[in-house]
């Protein structure tokens, strides 16, 4: 799981949020309301009737027991917009965030890359069938890796995120940047963890790849094709991939936290539980990641956006905006169990996730982690619902990806009989 998660699962079978979750204490960041809503008479079946000012009060409640400093939940469904937040932008501020302001998006990136994958696909450009070593000299095994394998996240090789000398390099010195054959020279020092599709793996390693890729098919800079392909056509103002060496956000944005080293957020390492109560307590103050460089990312999270924007983002995506009908429904298809012992769990396609959690609901969604942020991005066909939560927090002092865990909460809001 780690940096930039797909969402360690979507969590929505059961995911009414236990009174006692999130024992931490309140934080002494100020939380300031913020609800608005347009409503309309449409109520389908399978979603509840949102009061805005329930809805504002349940996901404030929920982001102090988590400690976040803010919260932001953007909720769109036929009875209307819905917007929550909670905290503030900064510690020791008061600026509440809006969904308007600018955060690192982290995983949600890869939902980008593999649209503009397919895209040069459409073109004609590559084919998903190709071996990524047509692309990408020097890839362990990369003539037997194909395109659709590194989407899906089945190539096996290492996950350069995980390997220790990438945390420790980051804290030793937060604004250096990278690039990707960088990160690639780190994850193949490694042996490969399984042969090509014989698994799946979440693996930032796969999406660095297809950021090569997408630069050798397309002709140009990624930043310039995400710009001129997904972000310009679609209004995306207020979303970017900046350049390797610029480590401003625009403003309006949200400062990003989280409590310890890098590593806490590149890989599974749970928080010591002297550090838990130290942070509970208030003794340990989170550090302020906002401008860690994140060109280690890139392709894999890279992307800057805001709310407002992912909510256009994911929409558009789930519903046919970005791809032409015969690519369109191979994404919408492509997602296959995570576990094969689990044929209704958590799937995972061409950088997408998607479950089913009810007969008259799913959702294809993706999330994202890295240090300052966490994030959800998801839309329900079946409903029309397109849900976009982040805080600027990483983890929680009990070591919970934040945005995925005030989504049980959002979602117990949104929908009838979870």
């Amino acid at each position: 799981m780690a940096l930039l998660t797909p969402c360690a699962a979507l969590l929505i079978a059961g995911c009414v949020l236990p009174a006692d979750a999130g024992r931490a204490a309140l934080s002494d960041a100020s939380a300031t309301p913020a609800a608005t809503a347009s409503a309309s008479d449409v109520t389908p079946s399978a979603l509840k009737p949102i009061d805005p000012a329930a809805f504002q009060a349940t996901v404030e409640r929920a982001a102090k027991k988590l400690m976040v400093p803010g919260a932001v939940v953007l909720l769109r469904t036929p009875q209307g917009t819905f917007r929550a937040t909670a905290g503030t932008t900064e510690l020791g501020a008061t600026e509440p965030p809006t969904t308007g302001d600018h955060f690192r998006i982290a995983s949600n990136t890869k939902t980008m890359t593999s649209a503009l994958i397919l895209l040069l696909a459409q073109d004609g450009r590559l084919r998903l069938s190709d071996p990524v070593s047509a692309y990408v000299p020097g890839v362990p095994d990369g003539e037997h890796i194909t395109i659709a394998e590194l989407l899906k996240m089945r190539s096996g090789l290492y996950n350069y995120t995980d390997a220790p000398e990438l945390a420790a390099r980051m804290d030793a010195d937060p604004g250096q940047a990278v690039t990707p054959q960088e990160m690639l020279a780190i994850a193949f020092r490694h042996p490969p963890n399984f042969a090509p599709d014989a698994s799946y793996e979440y693996n930032n390693t796969n999406y660095a790849l297809l950021g090569l890729v997408a630069e050798k098919a397309g002709g140009r800079p990624l930043a310039q094709q995400f710009r001129d392909r997904l972000f310009a056509p679609l209004g995306l103002a207020g979303t970017s991939l900046p350049g390797a060496h610029d480590l401003s956000l625009p403003a309006p944005y949200a400062h990003g936290y989280m409590y310890g080293g890098t590593a806490y957020a590149l890989v599974d390492r749970p928080y010591p539980a002297d550090m838990q109560a130290a942070a509970r307590s208030g003794k340990l103050r989170p550090v302020d990641y906002t401008h860690q460089n994140p060109s280690y990312a890139t392709a894999a999270g890279g992307v800057i956006s805001t709310a407002d924007d992912l909510a256009t983002w994911i929409r558009a995506l789930v519903t046919g905006k970005v791809l032409g009908p015969t690519f369109q429904r191979q994404w919408l298809h492509s997602p296959q169990a995570e576990d094969p012992a689990a044929p209704g769990g958590q799937k995972y396609g061409y950088g997408i996730a998607y479950q089913r959690f009810g007969p008259h609901a799913s959702m294809y969604y993706h999330g994202g982690e890295l240090p300052g942020f966490n994030s959800f991005i998801g839309y329900d066909p079946d409903n029309k619902v397109t849900l976009v939560i982040w805080t600027n927090l990483t983890l929680s002092p009990d070591g919970r990806t934040t945005a995925q865990a005030l989504l049980p909460t959002v979602l117990d809001q949104i929908y009838a009989g979870l």
